[in-house]
């Protein structure tokens, strides 16, 4: 059975992180026990406070969860070494089922590929080519061993030849008149037990001479092959069961081909999966980046189902979600924003409550359903609603967060007041992180129609930081306006003391002469009272939106 993961949106923010613990938590407890809480962004200052004061560990970071080679990818992988006998790996590959046979070095590097229709072709030559069945590529060492026979007498047994094949079924002065036909250094005498024939051959000086049927060799035979240094091999075979048979003791990388198709573990399926089937290959190797052999995927795994599910927490717009999730399953939702255009392919469990938090819906299941809640899990979830309800002040909190979060507090041993101020002066982003970085640590994407935007929130004790980084931070929000082409990007700054914010707009000039809140400066409007992003500034947002686009006609 594969993971499910449980994951906010990207960018994450507190009640994110907190309710992807929480409600992975939850499901485990009622019998979804491969749930796993996860994250598609990094943590900040005021998270890591979080987890370190209820002893949580963040969820496991996901960056894309489409669906990859190492997903359907067979770890077991069946391969030979270079030097190994055909035989040895064609009677591999029928005992394992398999078309394709890597061919490995000592460092588990692929040398090429060996399939069962490069091999037919060697043993079946086209008729333009028919003298090449007489041809034997291999060592005296790899013959005996293909034949399971008996080296009798070897000289440089490892060294590969290029033999004419010659089997002594004819008449002695016949087999005689043909010798000189060939360089006896490339001759390989087939032969039963004709001695007169055998003596022949060894006194030809041929390369090796195998004798057939496993009768007995004379003391004079073997004599005369070690004085002529002439290689004698034993087969216990008949005459044409080992004539068939030496052409199999070819070493494999004469039969190699090197121009295969690799693939990485992590790349994605669907685009393997359109190099693959263009691909005359049937299997296709899985290579690390130290271009070891790891694994093999064959034409077939690509249509094995990927055993990846999502749960998704704090979002339902997959411009938020993390990357690939398109590419697999969502089986439930759990919300509390506005709906985006999410759409499925079977129905699922999508619970969205208009309450100030998603902590406060997935703290709402363990208390409705008497789920024994733990007091690092409540503390995480009371973190995750105060957090985005800033204590309950913000406009979105309901008479259920306030319900909840006193539940919570006693659940987890915490007085919410002193834990808020002690989370927001736990870490500023604009005093921590670089400002391309800042504004975007908590920056979610949205649609209206055909035009794309973005709106980032950061929450300060006071403004003196961003006063003091002006100038940084409206750069770092033009640069990524234009970078991810939106029509515009909001930054909304919140003084979470002084319940006030500040909002910054880049991006198209006709969006911000809509705007009707005093401009402080240049492209930053003065906002009292507006402290939340979902409930206060989208809405004012999208309405701009709509204005603009109705005033100029489109």
């Amino acid at each position: 059975m594969g993971e499910i993961l449980v994951i906010g949106h990207r960018n994450p923010d507190t009640d994110a992180i907190c309710s992807a613990i929480g409600y992975a938590e939850f499901k485990r407890r009622t019998g979804m026990r491969n749930a796993v809480a996860a994250r598609c962004g990094d943590t900040n200052d005021r998270i890591d406070f979080v987890l370190r004061t209820f002893g949580v560990p963040a969820p496991r970071f996901v960056a894309d969860v489409s669906p990859k080679i190492q997903d359907v990818m067979r770890s077991n992988v069946f391969s030979v070494p270079p030097r190994t006998p055909l035989m040895e790996a064609l009677a591999l590959m029928d005992e394992k089922n398999i078309r394709v046979l890597p061919v490995l070095d000592t460092e588990r590097r692929c040398l090429g590929l060996l399939s069962v229709f490069k091999a037919s072709k060697f043993f079946f030559p086209s008729h333009t080519r028919i003298f090449d069945s007489r041809r034997v590529v291999a060592s005296v060492r790899s013959l005996t061993r293909t034949l399971q026979g008996k080296m009798l007498c070897a000289f440089e047994p490892d060294q590969e030849n290029d033999l004419i094949l010659m089997i002594g079924a004819m008449k002695h002065a016949s087999f005689a008149s043909r010798l000189p036909n060939y360089a006896p250094e490339k001759l390989l005498v087939v032969v039963g037990d004709r001695e007169e024939i055998q003596i022949t051959a060894i006194e030809a000086r041929a390369r090796c001479v195998i004798i057939t049927g496993g009768y007995p060799v004379s003391d004079q035979v073997r004599d005369l092959a070690k004085s002529h240094e002439v290689s004698l091999i034993l087969s216990p075979h008949d005459t044409t069961t080992t004539a068939m048979m030496c052409r199999s003791a070819v070493a494999v990388e004469n039969l190699l081909r090197s121009d295969y198709l690799a693939f990485r573990p992590d790349e994605r399926l669907a685009e393997a999966q359109k190099l693959a089937a263009a691909s005359q290959f049937q299997a296709f190797p899985v290579i690390d980046d130290e271009q070891r052999v790891i694994g093999i995927v064959s034409k077939s795994d690509f249509l094995r189902k990927v055993e990846r599910q999502l749960i998704l927490v704090d979002h339902n717009e997959l411009s938020q979600a993390v990357q690939g999730a398109e590419q697999v399953e969502i089986l439930e939702i759990i919300d509390h924003h506005r709906l985006g255009s999410l759409s499925t392919q079977q129905p699922i469990l999508f619970r969205n409550e208009p309450v100030g938090s998603t902590s406060t819906i997935v703290a709402d299941q363990f208390l409705t359903l008497g789920v024994e809640l733990p007091p690092s899990i409540a503390g995480c979830l009371l973190a995750g609603l105060v957090s985005d309800t800033l204590n309950l002040t913000s406009p979105t909190t309901t008479k259920r967060d306030a319900e909840v979060l006193a539940t919570l507090e006693k659940r987890a041993g915490v007085n919410a007041r002193e834990f808020i101020d002690k989370l927001f002066s736990s870490g500023s982003v604009l005093t921590s992180k670089p400002a391309g970085q800042a504004i975007t640590t908590d920056c979610k994407e949205y649609c209206e129609g055909n035009y794309r935007f973005s709106v980032a929130q950061i929450e300060e004790l006071g403004f003196e930081q961003f006063w003091k980084r002006k100038a940084e931070v409206v750069s770092a929000l033009d640069g990524y306006c234009n970078s991810q082409d939106y029509f515009f990007s909001a930054l909304l700054v919140t003084d979470v003391v002084q319940q006030t914010s500040l909002l910054l707009l880049a991006g198209d000039p006709r969006f911000r002469a809509q705007v009707h809140y005093p401009e402080v400066e240049s492209g930053i409007f003065q906002m009292d009272g507006v402290v939340s992003r979902k409930k206060q500034l989208l809405p004012y947002l999208t309405q701009s939106l709509k204005s603009m686009l109705g005033n100029h006609g489109h």
